[in-house]
Formats: structure tokens, sequence, C-alpha cells
């Protein structure tokens, strides 16, 4: 795990170097490995206890190395701590063409000590506003990849081998932050299927 956590921030500050070299001002990274402190106090995760599988320890890995190559440019950002490499923190920024043009939605998500077996619990932050059918004012997002609706097909849950972060990331993005979030809501979805 040391291993591959190095490699990572190598390859970080290889693209740091690259960046500043050709005069790009960029004050966030796309993803970023921060040294816990101050700024994990606010996780809505970080009271629960951390006890991951060596298995587990090896998947989240794998999964900051997709995270790193894969997140759309300027649109998703995610901190990962070094020292709780199960909670991590989105910010994604609203698509165009939606209400949610430009806003700022952050999401805290803690991988489960059996992952990926079991999905990951995210929160959003909703500073008590509900502003989707799918994102509740204390904080639950509902989600069939994450399991916290049944949705309308088997293939929409949680697939231990297949899903994702990364998907799920996307899947937030795109179905909840979407242009018509009206269709998002449950009652309608069951009465059109």
């Amino acid at each position: 795990m040391d291993q591959e956590l190095e490699e990572i921030r190598v390859v970080g500050e290889i693209e740091e170097e690259e960046e500043q070299q050709s005069n790009e001002r960029r004050e966030f990274r796309i993803f970023d490995i921060i040294e816990t402190g101050n700024e994990i106090k606010d996780h809505r995760y970080f009271s629960s206890p951390s006890s991951l599988s060596p298995t587990s320890n090896k998947k989240i890995m794998q999964e900051w190395k997709i995270l790193e190559r894969n997140l759309p440019a300027d649109s998703i950002y995610v901190r990962v701590y070094e020292e709780r490499i199960d909670l991590l923190r989105a910010v994604i920024i609203g698509p165009s063409g939606t209400p949610y043009h430009d806003g700022l939605f952050f999401f805290d998500i803690q991988f489960p000590p059996d992952y990926p077996n079991v999905p990951p619990s995210v929160s959003y932050h909703s500073f008590g506003h509900r502003l989707n059918p799918n994102l509740y004012a204390k904080g639950a997002v509902c989600l069939s990849l994450i399991n916290t609706w049944a949705g309308l097909r088997k293939n929409e849950k949680w697939i231990p081998s297949q899903s994702t972060i990364f998907q799920v990331l996307l899947s937030i993005q795109g179905l909840v932050l979407n242009a018509k979030p009206y269709f998002n809501e449950p009652l309608y979805l069951l009465e059109n299927v």
C-alpha cells in the first residue's frame, strides 16, 4: 500500500511541475492527496471507525488511480486523505444547461470495511436545503448505484466486481444534477415505468 501511495504521489508531483512549466495557473488539482489535519475534522464520517481489510486497502488504491486518471477536467474535484484512506471528499460542479449550472455540490464519502462488497456511504452537504429529489436536506443521497434506492433494473445496483466510486461521482453529476430533476422523483419514475 505504501508503494502504491508513493506512486500516486510521484505522478501527481510530476503533473504539478508540468502545469507550472506551461504557465497555466491552477489553484486546485482535480485529484489531490492531502495530509490529514484540521480539514478532515468536518468530514461527515470522520468520527466513524476506520478498519479496512488489506483487500479493501488494495481496492481503494486502485480506485484512487482510476480517479486520478479519469476525472472530467474542471467539473469534479476529489480530495483523499493520506492517513484515512477510507474517506474521500468530492466537489461536483453543476453541469451547464441545468438548474445547477456552476453550483458547487460537496459530498463526503466513506469506504466501508468490507469494500467493494458493500457500496460506499455518501453524504451530501445540503446546508439544510433540498435542491433535488435525490439530495435530501439531512444529507442523504438517493441513488440506486449506492443501494439507497431500489432502482428500476437489477443492473442499476452496486456490483462489487464492477462498480467504482468513479461511476458513483459520474452518476451524481449526470443523473442527479441534470436538466430535468423532476424526472428523478421516485414516484414519477414508478408511475412511468
